[in-house]
């Protein structure tokens, strides 16, 4: 193996291992300790763990080892090798945009509507969604399983290859993809997050007034602590509701982060796959390969910080108050 093989190939083991363990991390980490203490958000942690785990343990490991020099390219392994990126990205994708949608509806429940219940903080609601998802990312994927072909004049120098029916036919899946797969979640993960943003640019002032409000109280002198006594439940009440809002707000910022984060990974992808078709290189696919391989390493970080998990400790994790966000 050459060095700058031997590099890239670290790199890349260093990033998926890196991935393995957050994804591991953030799966353990949303598990109840019971049936009954399973939330909606944790199911959506935990969809989304699985989906990038797929892509750590069945996509990368195959590309770090450059598999390919070992294993005969036959059909089966060309179409795992088309199949399990492809299938492991868009229900990652899927997963992404329904827990932007979740917090979205959270904060916007929790800050404009009073607390009131929102559709998706709903356990049947989201397993016939995420089920729904499955089944998308599976049928959208299942044609790179059948349109396989090997290149090749011998075994040791076999490639895997596409092979649609004809190039119209791979154009026009192409788009449909791009479209399904990659804009419109792309455009919902974006509009819930600006209204993530404004909703957080308009409480803030609020939660800052709350602040100054519960400040002033403790310096208020003895006779007007006397008189106020009888709004001592009521005070209490609202400093847990601002501890509440607090927590949300922190989850809140963590999804607009990792939407952030999508947007950027996909313009470089898209950047790229332009270039390639115009002048195809190996340093756009090392690119493009590197791009992927960080989103899946770096989100799980983002959430477990934004649900204040990311501690060595699964009780800590799971008890970092009562207010945590995924308890609500």
């Amino acid at each position: 193996m050459d060095t700058e093989r031997l590099i890239k190939s670290i790199i890349r083991g260093i990033m998926c291992l890196a991935g393995i363990i957050g994804n591991n991390w953030l799966c353990i980490s949303s598990l109840p300790k019971s049936i009954s203490q399973l939330r909606p958000s944790d199911v959506l942690f935990i969809n989304l763990a699985v989906s990038n785990l797929i892509t750590n343990y069945l996509v990368d490991t195959l590309n770090i080892f450059h598999t390919e020099q070992y294993i005969p390219a036959g059909k089966v392994f060309c179409s795992i090798r088309f199949f399990l990126p492809e299938f492991s990205e868009t229900s990652s994708i899927l997963s992404t945009m329904f827990i932007t949608m979740f917090w979205h509806q959270k904060l916007v429940g929790s800050l404009k509507r009073g607390g009131a219940p929102v559709q998706m903080d709903n356990l049947h609601f989201i397993s016939v969604m995420l089920t729904g998802s499955w089944s998308f990312a599976l049928v959208f994927n299942i044609s790179r399983l059948f349109f396989v072909a090997e290149i090749s004049e011998n075994v040791t120098t076999a490639e895997c290859k596409e092979e649609l029916p004809s190039p119209e036919a791979d154009q026009a899946y192409k788009v449909v993809y791009v479209t399904l797969v990659n804009v419109f979640p792309l455009i919902g993960i974006l509009y819930a997050s600006i209204q993530i943003t404004l909703t957080l640019m308009q409480n803030e002032k609020r939660m800052n007034k709350m602040g100054a409000e519960f400040r002033n109280e403790g310096n208020t002198t003895s006779a007007e602590k006397s008189r106020e006594n009888t709004n001592n439940a009521a005070t209490v009440k609202s400093f847990k509701s601002q501890a509440k809002t607090r927590s949300l707000v922190r989850a809140a910022k963590s999804v607009v982060a990792v939407a952030i984060i999508f947007l950027i990974c996909w313009v470089i992808h898209l950047t790229i796959i332009i270039i390639s078709s115009i002048s195809p290189s190996s340093v756009t696919e090392d690119i493009e390969s590197f791009i992927g391989a960080s989103y899946t390493c770096i989100i799980p970080y983002i959430y477990l910080y934004g649900v204040q998990k990311l501690t060595c400790s699964r009780r800590a994790g799971r008890t970092v108050g009562e207010e945590r966000v995924v308890s609500q």
